[in-house]
């Protein structure tokens, strides 16, 4: 059996039988993508969840002024969607884009419901998937209103090198709330 990246990332919280990995490879379907696709348009519902088996994306917010806000970043092995449109099947206040060839595992909204009921043990594994995700955007944002944009740039490069290597300066001025122009200078210091 194939064994898909998002096999490991799985058995990281539930243990997965034979028999059970070939129930979630008839329920999955995979995305190659070609850099700079578009998979989640800003104002359209979300009805995927995505899992980076390889390449990477990254979401982000435009406002009225047409200023970009990157929100989030997803390398190899984690999970991205605009989670507010996705479990509300609300419009997406975010945009998510591949910055590289890319392939997803697509998690469609109505897919993942038949998951939960015949397998439950994953809404284990998501529970503990989306509580990880608010904890990060909870650490971000204390980040935020704690730190100089100096402290906050090391912290992002220590704690996520493997984004650094896959993402533009301008990308991550944009995900710290500053221009690449200051991002720059605060790199001189």
């Amino acid at each position: 059996m194939y064994e898909y990246q998002i096999f490991k990332n799985i058995q990281k919280h539930i243990p997965l039988s034979d028999s059970e990995k070939e129930l979630l490879i008839s329920l999955l379907v995979e995305k190659d993508t070609a850099k700079k696709e578009i998979v989640l348009e800003q104002g359209s519902v979300s009805k995927k969840l995505y899992f980076v088996e390889f390449g990477s994306l990254r979401a982000f917010n435009v406002n009225a002024e047409g200023r970009e806000s990157t929100i989030m970043f997803a390398v190899q092995d984690w999970w991205i969607t605009d989670m507010n449109s996705f479990v509300n099947q609300k419009p997406a206040l975010l945009s998510i884009e591949t910055l590289e060839v890319s392939r997803l595992i697509e998690f469609d909204f109505n897919r993942l419901e038949e998951l939960y009921k015949m397998l439950p043990k994953f809404e284990r594994f998501f529970r503990i998937i989306f509580q990880n995700a608010y904890i990060r955007e909870q650490l971000r944002v204390l980040d935020n209103i704690s730190f100089t944009t100096e402290q906050r740039y090391t912290r992002f490069i220590e704690k996520y090198p493997q984004v650094v290597q896959k993402v533009t300066q301008k990308q991550i001025a944009s995900y710290l709330g500053v221009t690449p122009e200051f991002l720059s200078s605060v790199k001189k210091k």
